[in-house]
């Protein structure tokens, strides 16, 4: 595989992960529920409003 096609492969992979993290704050926040997320050791509690700001 060449240096090309690896990019080009890395690039699919991280849209990909962009895209599911998209749908699952857009369906979270239609079923108006939390996130749980982890954050420097500690468990935190997200609105998907609160993800959207950053």
């Amino acid at each position: 595989m060449s240096d090309f096609e690896i990019r080009e492969l890395q690039e699919r992979i991280d849209a990909g992960i962009l895209l599911a993290q998209r749908r699952l704050i857009e369906r979270t926040r239609r079923d108006n529920g939390d996130l749980v997320v982890v954050r420097d050791g500690q468990v935190v509690h997200l609105t998907p409003d609160q993800l959207l700001q950053r």
